[in-house]
């Protein structure tokens, strides 16, 4: 079976799906692996890293023609969708990052092809799916990305300093959302000296705050209901949003930064930080909205640029794995490695239903949208 590796056209992405520590034990599977040339120069990898490893390199069109294309981000620009398609035919296997949620049409044309495709952001949260979960490995790389962000952004230092010149005290950071990206965020901040505090509408990540040397803030609201069976937090209802920016708003004007990860799979990310809160916020304070490709948690966020609001400074960043691409590329490809070996077995992919990983991440095939993509049946 033929896997091939094309370079990456969206926008701003500089990761490859696949890298050359990975390419020797797919080989050793029995796969033959294509690697467009030049894919995954942008993340610091050559054609001769590659070649080495036992990779053919080849023209595009030769790695969007295989059995198997692996991708980072598939939910591309028209023309480049297109290209892709051109290349591809019924029973050929797609996998890697398809936005299902806000691309059905896409999706649908895939489809109408005959192609098969996987969408590793469906990934179960299953103990067997862990060291394929792509939307965990991201979201570490963006939560520390987050904080060198901030702390670029920030007027001040993050760590106490006690000097000849007078003691310099910390910034105070405030992490809004526990989850993967958030627990970095945190990491992060502490490595570099801030104080933090963090909150999470699942009371379950309390812990973990805590483990990391962050202060937990409690609201007093009702979140029973916060999570879903699959560890995310689920949307809330308008009022309850409404009572938490109340409460959060004494937060944000005693903190320095504010890195906001709030989001819901598919939906679009609840408004946590109204321009109100950000006007009572002190001058010089920095906003990071992870959650800016989503509609942003901050009323004020524009996705993918900076703005400055009564002398705060709100980023809403896009993608920002793709700013570490050596390592993003490394963290993905063994995920897509780990997920390809679990479908194909004897040179052949084992489309069974009946596996909840195959099941869940399954976009469409036999020409139809199936189970685990928008409006499956």
């Amino acid at each position: 079976m033929i896997v091939g590796i094309p370079r990456e056209v969206f926008p701003g992405e500089r990761r490859v799906a696949l890298v050359p520590a990975q390419v020797g034990s797919l080989v050793k599977a029995g796969f033959r692996i294509r690697v467009e040339s030049g894919a995954g120069v942008p993340a610091g990898f050559s054609d001769r890293e590659y070649a080495d490893k036992g990779a053919e390199i080849v023209s595009r069109s030769d790695a969007l023609a295989a059995d198997v294309v692996l991708g980072v981000r598939w939910d591309l620009p028209e023309d480049a969708a297109s290209e892709a398609m051109a290349a591809g035919r019924a029973g050929q296997i797609l996998i890697g990052m398809w936005d299902p949620w806000n691309h059905r049409d896409l999706v649908q044309r895939w489809a109408d092809k005959g192609a098969v495709l996987f969408a590793l952001e469906l990934l179960p949260r299953i103990t067997r799916a862990q060291s394929m979960d792509v939307l965990s490995s991201m979201a570490t790389l963006a939560g520390y990305r987050a904080v060198i962000l901030a702390a670029a952004a920030l007027p001040r230092i993050f760590p106490m300093l006690m000097t000849a010149a007078g003691t310099l005290t910390p910034a105070k950071v405030f992490v809004i959302g526990a989850g993967v990206a958030g627990l970095q965020a945190i990491a992060s901040s502490r490595r570099l000296g801030a104080t933090v505090s963090a909150y999470d509408v699942r009371p379950a990540v309390k812990e973990q705050v805590q483990s990391l040397g962050a202060k937990f803030v409690e609201l007093e609201l009702e979140t029973a209901a916060a999570e879903d069976k699959g560890g995310y937090a689920k949307e809330l209802g308008e009022e309850f949003y409404r009572k938490q920016r109340e409460m959060m708003a004494r937060v944000l004007t005693q903190s320095d930064v504010v890195i906001s990860t709030a989001s819901i799979p598919g939906k679009k990310a609840p408004l946590l930080v109204t321009a109100e809160m950000v006007r009572g916020m002190q001058a010089g304070s920095v906003i990071v909205d992870l959650a800016a490709e989503r509609g942003g948690n901050c009323e004020l966020t524009k996705a993918g640029e900076t703005v400055v609001e009564n002398g705060v400074t709100i980023m809403g960043p896009v993608n920002l794995p793709a700013e570490v691409p050596y390592h993003g590329s490394q963290m993905y490809s063994r995920n897509i490695t780990t997920f390809l070996l679990h479908l194909v077995k004897n040179g052949a992919a084992q489309l069974d239903a009946d596996d909840q990983i195959i099941r869940e991440t399954m976009l469409c095939r036999d020409g139809r949208i199936v189970i685990g993509g928008p409006g499956g049946t």
